[in-house]
C-alpha cells in the first residue's frame, strides 16, 4: 500500500493537482501552542471522504460545513486531505476550508516532492505531514532536506512513524511534531497498542500525536495514558451524522 500511495502522489503531481495559482493566508495560531494550552483532549479532526481501507466514507457535500461543525465541537486543528486518489481529497476543498475557519490546518497528503510543500504554503496550511516509512522504504530522498524546505516556507512538520525504528529515526530530525500511526500503511491493520509500544520508556521532547483507529472517549483516555498529547481522528467522525456532538464528547474525555 505504501508503494501505491506514493505512486498516486506521482500521478497527482503529473496531473497538475498541486499547481495552486492563488495565495491563502494561514491561521494566526500555532498548533503546538494550541495543544499545550488545551485543558481537554486535543483533537485534530480530519475532513476525509474516502480511504484505502474503508472506501467511500461520506458523500462529498459542503466540506466547509463539516469543518465548521468540527471546530464548533472543540477541535484544536483540522487535517484536510488534498490527495485525490483513494481519498477523494482536493486542494480546492482545502482552500474552501481555509477561508472558512481560523484554526490551524494540516495539509494531509503523501508528500514525495517539494511541489506539494509549495502547494501547502500557497493554500494557507500551517502544518504538513511527512511519513517516515515513505522515505525509509520507497525513496532515496533526504527527509531532513524536506523538513528544512518546509521550515523555510514557515510550515510546521508532523513526521509520522509506525514502528519503533521509524519513531527512533523521526526523533533525530528537526520535525516539530511527532506522529504515531496506529495503522500499518502496508497492511492497513490497526492496533492502538502501537502508540503504547512505541512510547513505552521514551523520554518525550516534542508533542506526540496518536493517529488512526480512535473511536471512543476510552480510546482517547487510553492513548493519553500512554503518553500521547493529541489525537488525530478522521473516519469515526466523518461517518457520523452528529459531527459536532461526537467531537465534543471526545474532547471532553480528558
Amino acid at each position: 500500500m505504501l508503494s501505491q500511495l506514493a505512486q498516486n502522489s506521482e500521478k497527482a503531481i503529473e496531473e497538475g493537482i498541486y499547481k495552486i495559482m492563488h495565495q491563502n493566508k494561514k491561521s494566526n495560531k500555532n498548533l503546538i501552542d494550541e495543544i499545550k494550552q488545551n485543558k481537554h483532549a486535543s483533537l485534530i479532526t480530519e475532513v476525509k471522504f474516502s480511504s484505502p481501507s474503508l472506501g467511500n466514507i461520506r458523500e462529498i457535500v459542503d466540506p466547509t460545513s463539516i469543518a465548521k461543525s468540527m471546530v464548533d465541537g472543540g477541535a484544536v486543528g483540522l487535517s484536510v486531505l488534498t490527495q485525490p486518489h483513494l481519498f477523494n481529497g482536493s486542494p480546492e476543498y482545502f482552500s474552501q476550508i481555509r477561508n472558512a475557519v481560523k484554526v490551524p490546518l494540516l495539509m494531509k497528503d503523501i508528500v514525495i516532492d517539494k511541489v506539494q510543500i509549495d502547494a501547502a504554503e500557497k493554500l494557507g496550511a500551517d502544518v504538513i505531514l511527512l511519513i517516515q516509512g515513505i522515505f525509509d522504504k520507497k525513496f532515496a530522498k533526504d527527509i531532513d532536506e524536506f523538513i528544512d524546505y518546509a521550515h523555510k516556507k514557515k510550515l510546521l512538520v508532523l513526521l509520522e512513524a509506525h514502528t519503533k525504528k521509524e519513531f527512533s529515526d523521526s526523533t533525530k530530525t528537526s520535525a516539530d511534531i511527532l506522529g504515531i500511526n496506529n495503522r500499518d500503511l502496508d497492511t492497513l491493520q490497526i492496533d492502538l497498542n502501537t502508540t503504547k509500544t512505541i512510547l513505552d520508556a521514551v523520554t518525550k521532547d516534542r508533542i506526540i500525536i496518536s493517529e488512526s483507529g480512535i473511536k471512543t472517549p476510552k480510546d482517547i483516555q487510553f492513548l493519553h495514558n500512554c503518553g500521547a498529547d493529541a489525537f488525530l481522528v478522521g473516519s469515526s467522525i466523518m461517518k457520523t451524522k452528529d459531527i459536532k456532538g461526537v467531537v465534543s464528547r471526545l474532547v471532553a474525555s480528558i
